[in-house]
């Protein structure tokens, strides 16, 4: 029987999610290192 719910198991489904509530200044950096450094700014925020 096939399953209903199978996209929820797809990476895509379960990150999309995650990425959309990231900072935008963190998603629209220019380098990865800038990207990092921004994303360990805003979760440090969080906790």
């Amino acid at each position: 029987r096939f399953r209903l719910d199978i996209r929820k198991k797809f990476f895509t489904m379960r990150v999309v999610k995650h990425w959309n509530r990231f900072p935008r200044e963190a998603v629209d950096a220019p380098s990865l290192e800038v990207f990092k450094a921004r994303l360990d700014g805003a979760l440090t925020n969080l906790v």
